[in-house]
Order: C-alpha cells, then structure tokens, then sequence
C-alpha cells in the first residue's frame, strides 16, 4: 500500500481556527485541509442547519416538475412512482409515494424486474402504466437515457418526470421535466445528490408549494441517508447535511421498515458505517435475491408489526445473498486463475449461470482481491449484462464509452456502472476493454494507496480530541475518516493474530514518547505479524475509533497498514 501523505495547509490559518475554536491544531489544520478555514464555515459544518439546503427552484425544470404534479392531483390523474430496485432507486420511490399519498389517494409504485425487465424504465412498466390508466409516471434514480421509453410513453399518452443523477448521453428525454444536476444546462449548486436526493428535492419543492416547513420533511431524511450511504457519493455539502439529520432520524425516530431491520441487529446507535454495511444490504437484497418491490412495501409500511415481518423475510434473502457472493468470488478467482489473468490491467470474467442479483458485489470483491477496474458478466435474456466497478482515480465509466461500439446499451458513474452486450461481442469487448484500460490508467492507480491527513503523536489521543474528531462526522467519499500517522512505535509483547483464519492483528501499542499502552487492531493485517514481533518498531497508518467490550467503551487504533521504521 502506498501511503501518500496530504500536503500541511497555510500554518497562519490553521493556527487562527486553532485559537478560534479552542482546538487542537491537528484537528485545525485537517478542516483547513479540507477548506473549513475560517470561524463562520466551521460553525456551519460542526452545526448543520436544515435552512443551509438549496432552494430546491434552483434545479433546471423543477418549476415544470411541480407545476405537473400540481394539474395531476387538480383533475384526479393516476400517477406511477417508478424506481429502479437497488437501494437509492427503492428509497427514493418509498420517499416520493410517502410523501404524495399524505396529499393525495391515486398513487402507485411500480419497481422493475431485475431480471425480466433490466435496469431503468422498461416498456412493460410503461403498458403496465396505460393497462392501469396512469397519466404521470415519476421516475427516480433512472430515465436520463431513456429516449426510446419516454418517446414510447408520449405515444400513449402518458407524461414522464424524470428525477436522475446519473449523466445524460447527448440528448434528453422528451419528458414534461427532467431533474438532473448533471445536465450541462443546470446551474443547480450542488450536482452530487443521489437519486434519492433528486427525489427530496422534489418533495421539498411540492413542500414549498403546499406550506410544508423543511423541520416537517424531516422524518423522510432516514431514507436519504441510508439512499446516500448505500449509494457512494460524496458525504459533502448537501449531502453532508441530509446525513447528518438523516442519522438523527434512523437513531430517534426511524420510519417503521427501518426500526424493524434495526431490532434485529440489536446495535444502537447506528453510525453512516452501520448504514451502509447492515441497513442497505437489507434494502438491496429484496431487489437483489427476489423483487425490488419487497423493499418498497418495506419502506412504506405503517405498522410495525407487519414491518417485523417483512424485515424477517428480507432477512432471509440477505442470508442466500451472503452464500452465492461468497460462491461466485470463488468461481470468478478460479476462472482469473485459469485463465493466468493475476496480471492483467483489469478484471473481466463471465459464467451465464451466475446470479445477477450480486454480480456487483463480486465485482467489488474481486478488486478488493486484484485492485483494478473489474466487469462480471452473466447471462440475462438473449443478451449478456454485467456491473462495472472501479479502484481510485480511474473513471470505469468513460472507458466503457470508449468501448460503446461493443455494447448494446450501459450507463452509471465513474466509480459504478451497468450494461448489457450481445453475446457474440463477449471476447472483442474484453480485449477492448483491457487495452482501452492498459492504455489510460496511470500506473500508480493499479496499486492500493492510503491518504494521511497528519502525523500524530499517541500522547496526544484523548477524549477531548476523539469527540471534537466525532463531531466532524458523518464521513464518506471525500470527507473520509481522517487518517493519522505514527512511528516509533513498538508492541508491548502481546500482540497477537487473530480471527478464524488468523487474517487480523490485535495489538498492545506502546512509543518511546510515554509508557502508556494503546489498544489497536488491524484488520486483515495478520500477514504483517513479522513486523510487529520481537520487540520490532513500526509506523502505523490508522484512524481513532471507539471499542464497545462488555458495556465498556475505550478507544483503540483501527490500523489501516503497517509499515517498517525508516
């Protein structure tokens, strides 16, 4: 792993926050780095306020949106909340429907079949839209390049909203409004909103039009929050914000379907980790293993005793997940393996019998293994369809636009995407996707690295410093954990491998600074053993973290990688 260590920002501004705040210098000069650097930004980021989110009119098209939303409920239309089936896609149609039928009876959900329908807007969702008299569909999550569906609605007489966040191709749909930041002709200040998010906007701009304060649209940021931890965007601003009030909801008042994926993992309180590990893997295993509409009956439920229910059946399908991820990474490695293919410059692999559901998931597994871009393909319908996954830096998306020629149809972000090829295009698209990656990626992206934000002396963790560090949460895409840095450091005798397959470190740190002892572990770090043993001294890139042991709580050092003193 290669450590880069961040470049220490002007020392006047961060010595004048130091003061400003009461704080650590350490601690100053990590916000300044992060351009939190003067008083009135730090009260702002350490105070998050409601009233700091955009004016939702600000967005191209949301005045149309609103508008037709409005004539829909004047004359008695049907309107069809349309999503995809992943996380995002399932709580932003749990959000919109939510929040519409408080106002409003004539409204139905409709989320696609992963495996008859694919990704995005479907034709069949839009007969089942004319079979069922819908005059609106409001898409969320999907649709920015669904020209042909959309074009296909207006025949029928159906009108579309488009609410995406992914990036439109050269043209936009024919819809009444397409929300989009990432339209090039959107000025909206913030384009990093989730689908989820889009969907908020929406609701929050309907909430304008009907008298509903910001303090009243609170209850819904549960979703948002668990839509932008399980999606991977930035946990910047507005979606810092959301977060952060979206936590408060799911620890305090969490919307029944949430409380009962909570109870059964018996933890509290939740933090944006515990989000994105134990609640979407929930959410997203109805779409993944059975149908994404599991989730949305899920999300909208009243009672919490239906919603226990139900959360015990999803349960059960995150459990089958568990075993075909861990049985297709397996079969994928062996094919890598068979095939000599450890040293490529990115991962494509291909059985028709896997599980589309979690194909993703082995893509991510198979980089944590191999660390380049990676596709895992399967068979769906006459056509073959995989999830595109990335490593840090390298944009998997604009290389699959370079390989568009061989794809039926695709689209996503830089880090995720999704398409579909012919079958017969299988082996050109590989290769083409190898030398289009051997070709662009630098080096350096090929080889896991791990940012530092600050040398750091142990002597000077305390309890002052890890809640002030608390506070500086919820963290994610870039605004990461901050990750420090310490050498000289020795273990004390005692540490030790741990784990079924002695894959961790459990260490008693000691430095040459004080005799106290520092509790940490090392995830994944059991074969660096050699470097901590025999009295050895040693660098650690680590975060600071709390330890829940038997109703105690201390803090420990969560090491990120060892490293031999220089």
């Amino acid at each position: 792993m290669r450590w880069i260590v961040k470049e220490k920002p002007d020392p006047k501004k961060t010595e004048q926050l130091s003061k400003a705040l009461g704080i650590d210098r350490t601690l100053s000069s990590i916000l300044v780095q992060r351009g939190i650097d003067n008083f009135d930004k730090a009260k702002h980021f350490f105070r998050p306020s409601l009233e700091d989110l955009h004016d939702p009119f600000l967005m191209k098209d949301m005045d149309k949106a609103v508008q037709r939303i409005q004539q829909a409920i004047d004359l008695n239309e049907n309107i069809m909340i349309y999503g995809d089936y992943d996380v995002d896609g399932t709580t932003a149609v749990s959000l919109v429907y939510d929040y519409l039928r408080t106002r409003y009876p004539y409204v139905a959900t409709y989320i696609p079949d992963r495996y008859k329908e694919g990704y995005g807007i479907s034709f069949a969702g839009i007969d089942f839209a004319e079979d069922n008299e819908i005059n609106l569909i409001i898409a969320l999550d999907c649709g920015i390049k669904a020209l042909d569906k959309v074009q296909y609605a207006n025949e029928k007489g159906i009108d579309f909203i488009i609410c995406d966040h992914h990036r439109p191709g050269g043209q936009l749909p024919g819809a009444i409004a397409v929300l989009d930041p990432k339209r090039n002709d959107c000025s909206y200040p913030y384009d990093e909103l989730c689908g989820c998010g889009i969907g908020f906007k929406l609701i929050q701009a309907l909430g304008l039009v009907f008298g509903d304060t910001i303090e009243a649209l609170s209850p819904y940021l549960d979703l948002v929050a668990t839509a932008i931890a399980a999606d991977i965007v930035p946990l910047t601003g507005e979606n810092r914000i959301l977060t952060y009030f979206g936590l408060k909801v799911i620890n305090q008042a969490p919307r029944p379907g949430i409380a009962a994926i909570v109870q059964q993992i018996k933890k509290k309180p939740l933090d944006i980790t515990d989000v994105v590990f134990i609640i979407a893997p929930r959410i997203n295993a109805a779409g993944r293993m059975k149908h994404g509409s599991f989730a949305v009956e899920l999300l909208t439920e009243d009672s919490f005793e239906k919603a226990q229910a139900q959360a015990s059946s999803i349960e059960k399908y995150n459990t089958e997940r568990k075993g075909l991820d861990k049985l297709i990474t397996k079969e994928a490695i062996d094919q890598i393996k068979e095939n000599k293919e450890e040293k490529a410059f990115s991962t494509v692999v291909f059985k028709d019998n896997w599980h589309k559901g979690v194909i993703g998931i082995v893509a991510s597994r198979l980089i944590e293994q191999y660390y380049r871009p990676t596709l895992v393909f399967t068979k769906s319908g006459a056509s073959l369809a995989a999830s595109a996954r990335s490593v840090k830096g390298f944009d998997v998306y604009n290389a699959l636009n370079q390989c568009s020629d061989l794809i039926e149809q695709f689209g996503g972000h830089k880090y995720a995407a999704g398409l579909t090829l012919d079958p017969k295009n299988y082996i050109s698209f590989k290769e083409k996707f190898e030398y289009v990656v051997q070709q662009t990626i630098p080096k350096e992206l090929l080889e896991r690295q791990i940012q530092i934000d600050s040398e750091l002396f142990l002597s000077d963790i305390n309890s002052k410093f890890h809640r002030i560090l608390k506070q500086m949460g919820p963290f994610g895409p870039q605004h990461m954990k901050p990750v420090f840095m310490a050498g000289g450091l020795r273990d004390n005798g005692y540490g030790r491998r741990i784990g079924e397959n002695e894959d961790h470190l459990k260490l008693s740190i000691v430095t040459g600074a004080d005799q106290k002892t520092y509790n940490a572990i090392g995830f994944g770090l059991g074969d660096k053993y050699d470097l901590i043993c025999q009295g050895k001294t040693f660098k650690a890139a680590f975060t600071i973290e709390e330890n829940h042991w038997n109703g105690i709580t201390s803090l420990q050092l969560n090491i990120k990688d060892l490293q031999e003193d220089s």
